[in-house]
């Protein structure tokens, strides 16, 4: 915080070397010596709008995305040995402190970041060459992601300063020593941001094939939707945790009485945000093979509907993709995400398949039954027997497991979303290069097998892989296990996720309906499952859950943690919904996955004891960031 606090009188640009797989992502301002420099004409101020983007997170980065390894999503090799970039799983771990905290986005990133939004809103206006249209597009674009920051800190962090101007260097000592927000004035401030920029964003993007990832309307509506539903989850609305939460004059930080009318805002952002989103022509992705070459069955067509709308790149239901995170190029999220399935040949395998990011049992239990419920709920799953029994694949099952292979009850009977989004001994891995569902490729994960561990740290610790990451048209070069990757921008936002935002606030607003069945149905319908109604009457043993708000709050929770599995959205939505601490404070298991034989491997072996507690809903401000400004307060626990 010293730098922010101390000079905003700035006279050299500092220059962020963030790489993109955009152009316009990787321009920033060169040798230029003054900000009135940086602003005398167009080319020079287009580079400062890059560099304002710049600064989003690196969405799916494993070192660089808050949300990503930070969770109950993954496991990992530990203690790292370089092929991963673990410090955001030390947290998971329990290792988050105050005299370095672990990802110190307070004295570093987001509000250098808002310092440079302000330098370009301060000084556009000296622009020479800049046109009417460009310069209150360049403005809009500025204005969401100083919003986009500013929520980016407030979901780490909770009650933060605001930062609406820049400080002259003739502020007094006082003037620097700002304080925190509170929680309210944070969001509605954020949002005012959005609405101010939303009017002069473009609806579709004037050059698609040069500015994708830059901002439009319909994404400043969706973020506008995610931030207002966060602004009423119960973590911000009306937390009794923090009702004693106050700055040093002892100006509360948090409202103690729960709002209504935020969830009312929230529905009505989402509804908004849906049209126009439609009205741009996004729908729900529905697979079509790129190649005549490509033999699917009715099964596989719908597996690739539920992956490829993650992997195929800038597809109809993505609303905002990362430009800057594609997970391509040495060890990406693809790579890390990427099991062995072909022989390899020499002693050791090619290390350009990272196979490191690896889902525990409790994410594989998580998805849903062939019936469409939970499993510990369906009056007709085997739950009891689901880490002992094992089984042949049947031929009907030979699009999901390889027939006649052994593997064990969890993997068996299981919605379509769960072959989709995970790899494990035994199943069906359609594509890298195999896209003919009579030649696929089948992991083999135990050890010896082709999957299983291998070497000191490239393996799945876990005995399972998030396959959804992996886009299917990236090539495994037979038998090298050289790995070709065709990137793809991360989502931030896609229609699934709005969809289940608007039927969480809808329910929360107004409690169980038809409507809320619909907005959740129609994600439900791309998985191939039956509506929530049908699916919970006839087959769950709590057959009336959806009919009160309670229970259909815990059917929309687990059907978001379902569809938006490993796309960074789960650690945040356990903290807003305040739910944390009865998933992260856990046992993470996987299999043992230094047997050879199917009744050996399939023994659950504890990886970790995940670390969760109260003060953990909010990261810590450093010490030394305290002693600076003594005007601070730590957040409670710390």
């Amino acid at each position: 915080m010293k730098l922010l606090y101390t000079s905003f009188c700035i006279t050299a640009l500092l220059v962020l070397t963030t790489a993109g797989c955009r152009k316009y992502l990787d321009i920033v301002p060169d040798n230029v010596a003054t900000i009135d420099n940086a602003f005398k004409m167009r080319a020079d101020a287009e580079k400062y709008l890059f560099t304002c983007y710049n600064n989003l997170p690196q969405f799916g980065n494993e070192g660089a995305d808050p949300g990503f390894l930070t969770g109950d999503e993954f496991a990992t090799v530990y203690p790292v040995l370089g092929n991963i970039n673990g410090s955001l799983y030390r947290i998971a771990r329990g290792e988050q402190n105050i005299v370095s905290p672990i990802a110190n986005y307070w004295d570093g990133k987001y509000f250098q970041a808002l310092r440079e939004c302000n330098i370009f809103l301060e000084n556009i206006d000296k622009v020479r060459d800049l046109t009417d249209f460009e310069k209150k597009r360049w403005v809009a674009e500025v204005k969401f992601l100083k919003a986009y920051y500013h929520y980016t800190l407030v979901r780490m962090y909770g009650p933060i300063p605001i930062i609406k101007n820049n400080l002259p260097i003739s502020a007094s000592a006082e003037q620097v020593k700002v304080k925190r927000q509170h929680v309210d004035s944070v969001f509605n401030y954020t949002v005012s941001l959005i609405d101010e920029a939303a009017a002069d964003l473009p609806v579709i993007l004037p050059n698609e094939f040069s500015e994708l990832g830059r901002i439009t309307k319909p994404i400043a509506l969706a973020i506008k939707a995610e931030i207002l539903t966060t602004a009423a989850s119960p973590l911000y609305n009306g937390n009794q945790n923090y009702a004693n939460f106050r700055n040093k004059d002892n100006e509360a930080l948090f409202s103690s009485t729960v709002s209504p009318a935020k969830w009312e805002r929230a529905a009505q952002a989402c509804r908004e945000a849906i049209t126009a989103c439609e009205a741009n022509g996004h729908r729900l992705y529905e697979f079509v093979p790129r190649s005549v070459t490509t033999k699917v069955s009715d099964s596989t067509q719908r597996l690739m509907s539920i992956r490829a709308a993650v992997t195929d790149k800038w597809n109809v239901e993505l609303i905002w993709g990362a430009s800057n995170s594609t997970g391509g190029g040495g060890r990406g999220f693809q790579s890390l995400s990427q099991a062995r399935l072909s022989p390899f040949t020499g002693t050791i395998p090619n290390e350009s398949i990272g196979s490191m990011l690896a889902p525990p049992l409790h994410i594989a239990e998580m998805f849903y039954s062939h019936n469409g419920v939970p499993i510990e709920e369906d009056k007709t799953y085997p739950y009891g027997t689901r880490f002992t029994a094992l089984r042949k694949a049947l031929k009907s099952e030979r699009y999901y497991i390889k027939q006649g292979y052994t593997t064990v009850q969890l993997n068996f009977d299981r919605e379509p979303r769960f072959y989709a989004d995970l790899g494990f001994d035994g199943g069906i891995w359609f594509g890298q290069g195999k896209n003919d569902d009579d030649n696929t490729w089948v992991l083999e994960g135990k050890l010896g097998q082709t999957g299983g561990r291998q070497g000191a740290s490239l393996y799945s610790v876990t005995g399972y892989w998030p396959k959804k990451l992996a886009n299917y048209n990236n090539t495994i070069n037979d038998p090298a296990q050289q790995y070709n990757v065709e990137g793809y921008p991360f989502p931030i936002m896609r229609l699934a996720d709005l969809y289940l935002l608007y039927a969480e606030a809808l329910n929360e607003s107004n409690g169980p309906s038809a409507e809320v069945y619909g907005w959740i149905d129609k994600v439900r319908a791309r998985a191939g499952l039956k509506g929530v109604v049908e699916s919970w009457t006839k087959h769950s043993s709590k057959p009336s859950k959806f009919s009160s708000k309670e229970g259909l709050r815990e059917i929309i929770q687990r059907e978001r943690l379902i569809e938006l599995v490993f796309e960074g959205k789960r650690f945040w939505d356990l903290r807003r919904w305040r739910v944390a601490e009865n998933y992260l404070q856990r046992s993470v298991n996987g299999w043992d996955i230094a047997q050879r034989e199917a009744i050996n491997y399939y023994r659950v072996k504890p990886i970790y004891m995940s670390s969760f507690s109260l003060k953990d809903y909010f990261w810590p401000i450093s010490e030394n960031s305290l002693i600076v400004n003594p005007n601070l307060v730590q957040n409670p626990g710390w």
